[in-house]
């Protein structure tokens, strides 16, 4: 039987990135999620849950997301689980399990507030100035390609 580890995550920022090197220069950004859900119960009452996760991710991306994201932003994430254990110094037995991102995406406002106007790139594309943003309302549904 084959094995799959993904996960696909949205969700709000809980704290602000915290961007380490590794010893080998390699960035690593560190950053919890709040994932929502809301549902009905059987006296028709609605209840929400949040499920809070903490998240890593390494690399170009990793300086990405500290420049770009900060407590609060939305984010959609896809990675992995990773489980880690060990024994602290008195020799108590901790475990935790953490998604490691493989990749992201923006989820809302794709310009930031107040004079920057600066656009918010996808994953390793460099930022580009925005200008007004366009909405055109005499396009039909024939003419959008998907």
């Amino acid at each position: 039987m084959g094995n799959l580890n993904k996960v696909f995550l949205m969700g709000n920022l809980t704290r602000d990135p915290e961007l380490r090197y590794t010893p080998n220069g390699a960035a690593v950004a560190s950053f919890g999620i709040a994932v929502n859900r809301v549902w009905n119960s059987p006296e028709g009452e609605q209840k929400k849950e949040t499920c809070f996760v903490d998240v890593s991710i390494f690399g170009k991306r990793a300086e990405v997301i500290n420049k770009y994201f900060s407590k609060g932003k939305p984010i959609f994430i896809e990675g992995r689980l990773q489980f880690r254990q060990w024994e602290t110094k008195d020799g108590q037995k901790q475990n935790k399990l953490s998604v490691v991102v493989e990749d992201f995406q923006f989820v809302g406002d794709r310009v930031k507030a107040s004079s920057e106007r600066q656009a918010v790139p996808q994953g390793d594309i460099a930022p580009v100035e925005a200008g007004p943003e366009v909405v055109r309302e005499d396009v039909s549904d024939d003419e959008i390609p998907f």
